[in-house]
């Protein structure tokens, strides 16, 4: 691992400051789906299966006060809005490609995995 830098006051490390902006069960998803190009609401509910409304559009509002995602209100009737990675949004996605490789490479392993823990829990 390299060397951190001392830390800003809140954060014990580097990945805290990351695990932060991300925190959230959809927010990695978003920002993967958003990566490739803009997307509309409607568009990002379709991609991101299981988030309610109320939890996409909550993690939408909090990725763009972190500034990772811009929201464009085109002003239209009917109204157009989409959403969009900021250069910051970028670079972090740029870091989650890894981790979605990662994921790629085992999911059949991981799947396995998660299905023994769902025979263990209803035991």
């Amino acid at each position: 691992m390299s060397e951190e830098p001392s830390c800003m006051p809140g954060f014990s490390c580097g990945l805290d400051a990351t695990l932060k902006v991300i925190a959230g069960k959809w927010k990695p998803l978003i920002i993967y789906f958003l990566l490739e190009a803009p997307n509309r609401y409607g568009e990002l509910k379709r991609a991101v299966r299981g988030v309610s409304d109320k939890v996409l559009i909550q993690q939408l509002k909090e990725l763009e006060s972190d500034g990772i995602v811009v929201r464009t209100d085109y002003r239209e009737v009917p109204p157009r809005v989409d959403y969009s990675l900021t250069a910051l949004g970028r670079s972090l996605a740029d870091a989650l490609a890894p981790l979605s490789n990662w994921g790629a490479e085992h999911m059949e392993e991981v799947a396995r995995v998660f299905a023994e823990r769902d025979k263990w829990r209803r035991g």
